[in-house]
């Protein structure tokens, strides 16, 4: 048998570890408790520095007790956290972040996760999560790793950037040079030139994402 003192005591102290505690009681006493934890990857902490550093706000949405989930972002850091949140209310948390005017990416793997995932603005599933998870995601990461949520971000903003510069100059050539080829101003050697030029141009522009993904 274990005094509620001290099973208190050793909850706490265990909890503080970034852990979640079960007690083992008969008759009404407790006789033992048992500590479960998971992993953190060894990539997590790297991964909310560089979300950080691009300006990316982090939240933790978990099932954990306060104590535990705090412990789990101070190891990460991760300053923003929503604790013993049940299942069925992941995807109405994150409703109450977008009705502040933010923009949520969620990252998930577990069954709990797949409404969460939907309601986000874009569900970033992990390859090595459930399949009802995969199913729910907007995009799929193949390897289990947080930096490549990193990876897929930076990829998608640079991609949207090149569209950008893609109609940018695609508008400039057509602007350009069709004003000039109705007065006949402009040969239709020119003109076929010109036209092909900008698909080149286009085309190269989106190579370099290639290019600055390596």
């Amino acid at each position: 048998k274990i005094a509620t003192t001290t099973a208190q005591n050793d909850v706490n102290m265990l909890e503080n570890e970034a852990k979640t505690v079960i007690a083992i009681a008969k008759n009404k006493q407790i006789i033992g408790v048992i500590a479960i934890a998971d992993t953190l990857k060894s990539d997590a902490k790297e991964a909310v520095e560089q979300l950080h550093a691009m300006n990316i706000e982090t939240w933790m949405i978990t099932g954990d007790n306060q104590k535990t989930a705090q412990a789990i972002a101070g190891n990460v850091g991760i300053k923003n956290i929503i604790a013993e949140v049940l299942p069925q209310d992941k995807a109405s948390k994150v409703a109450e972040l977008q009705k502040q005017g933010k923009h949520i990416a969620f990252v998930g793997d577990g069954i709990n996760d797949a409404p969460a995932l939907v309601q986000s603005d874009v569900g970033i599933a992990m390859g090595t999560g459930t399949d009802i998870a995969i199913e729910a995601g907007s995009i799929v990461l193949v390897k289990g790793h947080p930096t490549k949520v990193v990876e897929a971000l930076t990829l998608s903003r640079l991609t949207l950037k090149t569209i950008r510069q893609n109609l940018f100059w695609a508008f400039f050539y057509n602007a350009a040079a069709l004003p000039l080829a109705a007065f006949g101003l402009l040969s239709p050697m020119v003109a076929a030139g010109a036209m092909a030029l900008s698909s080149v141009s286009v085309v190269g522009n989106s190579l370099r994402i290639k290019r600055k993904m390596k």
